[in-house]
């Protein structure tokens, strides 16, 4: 046996991985050093050399017995906490790849995989449930969700918790439910058997049942899945219970008619522990905000003046956020703040992203009326996106270098619900601050204030975005804000870049994802110029 290579002090077992696969593919095309290299550690090694059969050469020529054996070494210098950090990584870039291979490697050499949890608390299951919040078409379901991960997980042993199969049923992912149900992790309550669709216990577990919530509960679950006869009965039973629930319906809309509405659009997560007729009711105002129809949605206030009490902060507040990411629905906040709803008096006021989500979307000009409630923070992002330019150069020195101070004092280190794993990133540092600045004065047209912050590091081609990784230009396209992508053509944004989930350019985005077709020519023209 030749003399053992010498494993750097801290060694990367992507590193040694790559150094296999290239060992294999230099054997299969018949080079003399790599033939040698292998003969003088497997003598009888098969052609073409196996995926196993190179990792076990890299592993003798380093000196161990297998590569087990050197995976363990590895793992013992980095740490085993470091080193099961950068496992989760791997596994979630490869859950999210659907490399099904890569995964079954990770976990077979690092069994801890389904025990790890981040700093948030979340497991490896956060990687295999949706961004998405309606999975019930299944071509989406098929897009955002990756069963054959989640059966590999859970026969390495990774517990489905309670949140995940209730996140799974509050986005409609009828396949991915049905294979939790086919690994026996679900109970076998009344909710979780009507998204089953399983009418037989659904009639035999209703008989003599009093509980109204729990079958309000089975009832939302019914409709969010399409199953129209569960969901009937369902109804009458809770009607049986509550008789006044009865006859609200019958006075508008009909049965028919309040069921068709709940199976056509059955809310939000957030709305899976609502009473069917207040999630009726909220479905009423969310459908009016997004129809642009403000007579309808002020008599739907007008008819529920629960919406406006303490019991329905949490509904005005969405109702805020939902009006923040769509175009021109300030009056919508008018109209429901001039109703003098219980969140103005909250104290205080509940968490929110909607001065966040607003600055995202390009709607600064709503942010004087959410101050009311929520109260704007100091800070560079904010300054640029509500194109505050005294306040942008008051974090910069004469030299132009940024003077930030600590860091959580900024966005995103202020917002205990920025999730920065949905963006790949780490923990908050001067170019995020820098980079979300920018986004944010190019999203709200501030251009001059985009100009001086490009000059003073921020990165035009950042992979900031709403949701995951993709770039400043996609969400402009996307958008519809044609002054944002042209100044961003100008100053040279790299029209190539594409998205983490469709590997889609700005170009896809414009003429798949919002249908533009004249963004996407803009985009495409733009291309094809040197």
């Amino acid at each position: 046996m030749s003399a053992a290579r010498v494993l750097p002090t801290r060694p990367s077992l992507d590193s040694l991985r790559k150094q296999a696969k290239k060992l294999a593919r230099d054997a299969a095309a018949g080079n003399d050093a790599a033939l040698t290299r292998i003969h003088a550690q497997l003598p009888r090694a098969a052609r073409p050399l196996s995926h196993r059969d190179a990792q076990l050469v890299i592993a003798r020529e380093y000196g161990f017995r297998g590569w087990s054996d050197l995976t363990a070494e590895v793992e013992k210098r980095l740490g085993e906490g470091r080193a099961l950090e950068w496992a989760a990584g791997q596994a979630k870039v490869a859950i999210h790849n659907q490399d099904h291979e890569r995964l079954r490697t990770l976990l077979a050499e690092h069994p801890a995989l389904v025990t790890w949890h981040d700093a948030r608390g979340d497991t490896l299951a956060a990687a295999i449930t949706p961004y998405a919040l309606d999975c019930r078409d299944p071509e989406r379901e098929r897009t955002y969700t990756r069963p054959v991960a989640t059966e590999l997980l859970i026969d390495a042993g990774l517990t489905i918790e309670r949140a995940t199969w209730e996140y799974v049923i509050a986005v409609g992912a009828s396949g991915l439910l049905q294979l939790l149900a086919r690994k026996h992790v679900l109970p076998p309550t009344l909710p979780v058997l009507a998204a089953l669709g399983d009418e037989a216990a659904i009639r035999n577990g209703t008989e003599g049942l009093d509980d109204l919530t729990l079958i309000g509960r089975a009832l939302m679950n019914a409709c969010r899945f399409r199953h129209t006869a569960i969901a009937s009965l369902l109804l009458e039973r809770a009607i049986a219970l509550d008789p006044d629930l009865g006859r609200r319906i019958d006075r508008a809309p009909g049965r028919q008619a309040f069921l068709a509405l709940l199976i056509q659009s059955p809310g939000s997560y957030a709305q899976r522990e609502r009473a069917p007729w207040e999630a009726f009711a909220i479905r009423q105002l969310q459908m009016a905000l997004d129809a642009d129809d403000l007579p309808a949605f002020r008599r739907r206030l007008e008819a529920e003046p629960w919406l406006l009490q303490t019991a329905g902060v949490s509904v005005q507040s969405g109702l805020i956020h939902q009006a923040c990411w769509q175009r021109n629905r300030e009056p919508f906040i008018t109209a429901l703040l001039e109703r003098d709803p219980a969140l103005l008096r909250t104290t205080p006021p509940p968490p929110s992203s909607a001065v966040v989500t607003a600055l995202s979307y390009g709607n600064a000009h709503v942010v004087p009326v959410l101050t009311r409630i929520w109260p704007l923070p100091d800070d560079l992002p904010h300054a640029a996106g509500t194109g505050n330019f005294a306040a942008v150069r008051r974090w910069f020195d004469a030299a132009g270098r940024p003077v930030l101070g600590p860091l959580a004092h900024h966005y995103p280190g202020t917002d205990p619900q920025f999730n920065a794993a949905d963006l790949g990133w780490g923990p908050v540092t001067t170019q995020q601050v820098l980079d979300i600045a920018l986004a944010w004065a190019v999203l709200n047209r501030h251009f001059a204030i985009a100009e001086f912050l490009l000059k003073r590091g921020a990165d035009i081609n950042s992979n900031w975005a709403t949701h995951e990784p993709a770039s400043i230009l996609h969400e402009a396209a996307i958008q519809g804000h044609e002054a944002a992508v042209r100044f961003l053509i100008d100053h040279g944004a790299d029209l190539t870049i594409t998205d983490y989930r469709y590997r889609s350019n700005a170009e896809g985005w414009a003429r798949y994802g919002s249908h533009d077709e004249r963004m996407a020519d803009l985009l495409a023209a733009a291309a094809r110029r040197p």
